[in-house]
Formats: structure tokens, C-alpha cells, sequence
């Protein structure tokens, strides 16, 4: 069978399958419809019996009433009453002989003994027991049809004659289910022929619309073998099935998309790898055309020329470079000469030292130039990098060291404390007055042993790898976070913080709890440094491939001489301080591939006294993918306009 002829034969089973469920479930609700309509009818009728019901006993016991008070008496009467009572005799009989599915009307006591009936035989008799009917208008479809097109039965509708709150007589009226059958299989039949002719005309149109879509694709086809008949797969492609349209656009599509794959792939690992050269290197990169225009820019160009990177693509060197700048002027120099520069140092009008170098692309044919790349390198930057990597020395050697020594230090611990509980156990045996006061000595020793071990654990846990769960988080929520932990405290030390966060998500991926501690630290760090209170500002904002928070406080300021000293385990200038909090927190964000970096100014006559810590952390993968995906796009966008 032919692949389309497999479509449409599946397209129109579908629909079949489809309009057969609807209709179960239209003729379903039919039923369900009819049976209410007829509990609702009989109901009515059960109302008109009891009304002549009331009328029965009123009129017999106001002609005829009981001779005591007793309920026998009672009883006696109201059965006189209603046995002859000739009006709800005739209305018990109309019911039978106009109502189409009543089988017999009547009326019971509280013990269910058959006072008056439409049927002789059951007067005096115990009414056998009924399924009601509301039963059965509540069931499902399943249920409701077999009851009703079941085996035989007769169903009940009942409604009590109540004295002093409990039931005194009962009137039923029983519906057969023959009766029921009977009435409902004329529109039955006719409802379900509808359905039938219903779902076979969906079937003939669906068939009819699936081969008039399925129509197109025969240009399509030769559409598509026209674009790979340069290669002669085409033709092998439709020569192997050539009756079968279908299966011919599905194997061109197929060779299409591989072809396409290959090309794609090539394509993004080259922009993915160039991307990421760029992206890893803290210095700035302009490669310029032969015409001097910028045809790439790194990410890290907008930190030495304060413009974003996408306005700088496509724009020649002196638009880049203003000429009345130091750096412009070397640029344009160098340019204007057609020399190399070769790590030139060159001074800013803001102060920093930028190293600046020039290489020049010949063809070698002595046709002239293919291009310019430029470079530009942060010399603070570089510094920093060394004094992060001593820092990171440091702290490894640190971790080395205590690793070795809470390993050699904390068995002896152990041994001693045993030894200690056992003198101690001595000592009680001995009683208090023995020895001269030893235990007091004793407890003192057991004291100070323990604040050894938790020096050591303390070291324990400072060397131990941390297992880390990285996951996309949002700063400002990690933020956010920290400052909730913290209002409380912050509120009683006169802290006001204040928070400058951008609008936009800044998606990094990290563990949050690792990241929430370190800036925990840096929150009590700042909180701390304003013993008087004050205002802590927390600055959240993007920096190129970077999440930065600057953590912000108005204290005292940290003096120039230990400020290279504040990552250092255990260098303090608190009286209650541990020296663990800043070199975990630099640990964590390392970890991370993250920077922490810090400055202060100490001087009372400041404006600007305080502290600013800033952290660094890696945007997410998703969102540098996101935005690499966006530039190329633009790029092409470009090149075809």
C-alpha cells in the first residue's frame, strides 16, 4: 500500500473513530435526557395521588371518625377512608390507563402493607421491593442502559404522607421497564441512524480533504529535487520509488536537512569556539577590514571604550576611537603610519593604564593589507589577576596545612578527652574534698579541650572539598533571599538597606546555597562596620559575560595597610571575630569561577568613606547562548540587507 494511501486510510479511521465517540455520548445523553423527563412526569403524578390522598382521609374521618384515640382506631379509619374514596380511585386508574410506562399506582402504610393499588391482588399484601428510579437517573450510561433494555423490572417512584414528623403513608407509582423500552426505541433507532449516516459523511469528506492537502506535495517534490539535482541524488532518489510522492519528498527533505546539518554544524562550532576565545579573555579584541571597519569586537572592548559592543560592529576606526582622546591619538597614529604597536602603555583620562597592541594581516603577495586586530590590555587588571592567584595560593597552601594538621591534632584530642573522663570518674569516686580542688582543675582542662577540637573541625571543614548542586538560579532572587534573612537584624542595628536591581532576569548557574552564605558574609560584614547604624546599598546589574553584586556600606573603612591581608584565614581585627568568614566566601565564589574584590577608604573626612565588595559570577550558559545566537543573527541580517 502507497504511503499516501496510508494517510488518508489513517485520516479518515480517525475521524470515524472520533464522530463514533461523539455519538455514543450524544445518544448517551439522549437516554439520560428521556429518563429524566420521565422521573420528572411521574413525580408529577405521585403529587396528584397524594393530593387525593389527603382528600380521601379528610373527607372519611370528618363522616366517620375513629371510635377512641388509640392508633389502631386510627388506622382503621384512614383505610375505610381511603377504600372508599371513589375520587382517588378514578385518578389511580386514569394514571394507568393514559400514562404509557406506569405498570400500577399505590398506596402503602408506614410498614409498607398495601392499603388501595390499581392491581386487586396486592391489597392487603407487603409491596415487594423496588429499585427507585431516581437511582437510575443518577447512574452512568452504562448503567442506565442496563436497567432499562436489561432484564424486566419494575422501578419505583415514591413520595411520603408524613403525621407528627414520621411517615404515615406512601404513594407509589411503578414503572416497568418494558414500558420504558418501548417508548425509548423509536428515537432511539432514529437518533442512532443519525449518528451512523453522521460519521460516515465525515468519513467520505475527510477522505476527500486528505487527498486534496496531499495534492501539493508533487510540486513540492519537484521543487525540492531540483535543489539537490546538482549532486545526481535526485534523480537516483526518485527512480527508487517513483510511484510513491510522498516517499520522494521525504528521502529529498532527508538529504536536504543532512546537507544542511553539516553546513550548520561547521558553522556554529567555528562561532561557538571563536565566541568563547573571545569571551574567556579579559582584554579587549577590534579586528578591522582592509577598509577600516570593524567586522569583530569582544565583549571586553566596552570596558575601555564605555560603549556597548553591538553599536561598535561595522563602524570605521575613527568612529570608534575619538582622535581628541590618548588613546584615539595613538590609534590614529599608529593607523595613519601603517606600523605595528607593541604593548604600548597609555594612560587614560580617568587614570588607568591601558597596554595597547597593533598587528597588521599582509597577504603576502605584496597586494597590501587583509586587516588590523587590535588589542587592548587593563594593566590593573592584570595586577589583580596576580594578587587573586597569590590569594588562591595561599589559601590552598592553607588548606593543605590544615588538613595535615587537624588529622595529626585530633586524635590526641580524642585520646586525652578519654583519659580526662576517666581521671574525672576517679576524682568523683575519691569525693569533692580529695586532692586538693582537682576537679575544678580538670573541668577547666576538659573546657579548653574542647574549644581545641572545635578549632579543629573548624580547619577540618575549611580543607574539605564542598560538593557543589549547580542550578540556574536568578541573582536577585539569591539576593533577595539574603536580605529577607537578614531585615530582622538589620532593623535592630539601625541598618537601612537599599537595593538597585535591574528588570530583567540575571540568570547564573550556581549552588545557592554555597553563593547565599558568601553574601551573608559580606551583609554582617557591612552591617558590622556601622556599629552607629546607617545605610547598605546592594547593587545588582550585568557586565558583559558577568553577574555583579557590589555590596555597599558607610562604616569605618578598611586601612590601606591590611586590606591585602582580609582574605587571609584567621586575620581579624574584630574582638569576636574567627577570620573564616571572608576566606570562605572568596573560596565559594572561586569555586564558581566567580572573583570577589574589594575597596575602602578609611578616612574620617570622606565623603566616600566605607567599604564596597564586589562579586562576580558567571552569567548562565542559556543566556550567553542566547545572546551569541542574537548577534549572529543580526550579523546575517546585515549582511543580506
Amino acid at each position: 500500500m502507497r504511503l499516501k494511501t496510508k494517510l488518508v486510510v489513517s485520516a479518515t479511521g480517525l475521524t470515524f473513530a472520533i464522530v463514533a465517540v461523539l455519538s455514543i455520548l450524544f445518544v448517551g445523553e439522549l437516554l439520560r435526557q428521556r429518563i429524566e423527563q420521565t422521573a420528572a412526569a411521574n413525580d408529577v403524578l405521585a403529587s396528584q395521588v397524594t393530593l387525593m390522598t389527603r382528600q380521601a382521609i379528610e373527607t372519611g374521618l370528618r363522616a366517620n371518625p375513629p371510635s377512641d384515640l388509640s392508633d389502631e382506631a386510627l388506622s382503621a379509619a384512614v383505610t375505610d377512608a381511603l377504600r372508599n374514596y371513589q375520587p382517588l380511585t378514578d385518578v389511580m386508574n386514569a394514571i394507568i390507563r393514559y400514562s404509557p410506562t406506569v405498570q400500577d399506582v399505590s398506596v402503602t402504610d408506614a410498614q409498607g402493607i398495601t392499603i388501595v393499588s390499581t392491581d386487586p391482588g396486592e391489597v392487603g399484601q407487603s409491596l415487594e421491593h423496588r429499585n427507585s428510579l431516581g437511582s437510575i437517573q443518577n447512574g452512568s450510561i452504562a448503567y442506565q442502559r442496563k436497567q432499562v433494555f436489561g432484564r424486566p423490572q419494575v422501578f419505583d417512584t415514591m413520595q411520603p404522607l408524613d403525621r407528627n414528623g414520621k411517615p404515615f403513608l406512601v404513594i407509589h407509582v411503578g414503572v416497568r421497564s418494558t414500558f420504558l423500552r418501548n417508548s425509548y426505541e423509536p428515537w432511539l433507532r432514529a437518533a442512532g441512524l443519525f449518528a451512523l449516516l453522521a460519521a460516515l459523511a465525515a468519513m467520505l469528506a475527510s477522505a476527500v480533504l486528505a487527498n486534496a492537502a496531499l495534492q501539493p506535495i508533487e510540486q513540492i517534490s519537484r521543487q525540492l529535487e531540483k535543489l539537490t539535482s546538482q549532486s545526481g541524488e535526485a534523480a537516483a532518489g526518485s527512480n527508487q520509488d517513483g510511484s510513491d510522492t510522498v516517499v520522494r519528498v521525504s528521502q529529498t527533505i532527508s538529504r536536504l536537512g543532512e546537507q544542511m546539518r553539516s553546513q550548520e554544524a561547521g558553522y556554529t562550532a567555528l562561532q561557538a569556539n571563536l565566541n568563547q576565545m573571545l569571551d574567556a579573555l579579559r582584554d579587549g579584541v577590534l579586528l578591522f577590514n582592509a577598509d577600516g571597519r570593524a567586522m569583530m569586537v569582544s565583549d571586553a572592548v566596552a570596558y575601555f571604550l564605555n560603549q556597548p559592543q553591538d553599536d561598535l560592529i561595522g563602524e570605521r576606526v575613527e568612529e570608534i576611537f575619538a582622535p581628541g582622546t590618548a588613546l584615539g591619538s595613538a590609534v590614529h597614529s599608529a593607523f595613519a603610519e601603517g606600523e605595528s604597536v607593541s604593548a604600548e602603555s597609555v594612560t587614560l583620562e580617568d587614570g588607568r593604564q591601558v597596554q595597547l597592541s597593533i598587528d597588521r594581516f599582509d597577504d603576502g603577495l605584496g597586494g597590501g593589507s587583509l586587516g588590523t586586530l587590535v588589542t587592548l590590555r587593563d594593566l590593573e587588571s592584570v595586577l589583580q589577576l596576580g594578587q587573586e592567584l597569590e590569594i588562591s595560593r595561599r589559601l590552598a597552601a592553607i588548606g593543605r596545612l590544615t588538613a595535615g594538621v587537624g588529622h595529626e591534632v585530633k586524635n590526641p584530642i580524642n585520646a586525652m578527652v578519654v583519659h580526662l573522663e576517666l581521671l574525672r570518674s576517679k576524682l568523683a569516686i575519691a569525693g569533692p574534698d580529695a586532692f586538693g580542688g582537682a576537679q575544678r582543675h580538670v573541668d577547666i582542662l576538659a573546657g579548653e579541650m574542647q574549644r581545641l577540637d572545635r578549632v579543629v573541625q573548624t580547619l577540618a571543614d575549611f580543607s574539605r572539598p564542598m560538593e557543589m548542586k549547580l542550578r540556574d538560579h536568578d541573582m536577585r532572587q539569591v539576593v533577595n533571599a539574603v536580605i529577607e534573612l537578614t531585615a530582622a537584624e538589620m532593623h535592630e542595628n539601625g541598618i537601612q538597606v537599599e537595593v538597585d536591581a535591574p528588570a530583567k532576569p540575571l540568570m547564573v548557574r550556581i549552588d545557592s546555597e554555597l553563593v547565599r552564605q558568601a553574601l551573608l558574609n559580606l551583609f554582617l560584614n557591612g552591617m558590622q562596620a556601622m556599629a552607629q547604624g546607617g545605610r547598605l546599598r546592594i547593587r545588582l546589574y550585568r557586565d558583559h559575560l558577568f553577574a555583579v553584586v557590589e555590596v555597599m556600606d558607610e562604616g569605618t573603612g578598611i586601612p590601606a595597610e591590611i586590606l591585602p591581608r582580609i582574605f587571609e584565614l584567621y586575620f581579624t581585627t574584630k574582638t569576636r571575630g574567627s577570620g573564616i568568614g571572608l576566606a570562605m566566601t572568596y573560596r565559594i565564589l572561586q569555586m564558581h569561577g566567580g572573583a570577589l574584590d574589594v575597596r575602602s577608604n578609611a578616612d574620617p573626612q570622606a565623603q566616600d568613606r566605607g567599604t564596597t565588595f564586589t562579586v562576580r559570577l558567571p552569567i548562565a550558559v542559556v543566556e550567553t547562548r542566547k545572546a551569541v545566537a542574537a548577534e549572529a543573527s543580526r550579523r546575517v541580517i546585515g549582511e543580506h540587507v
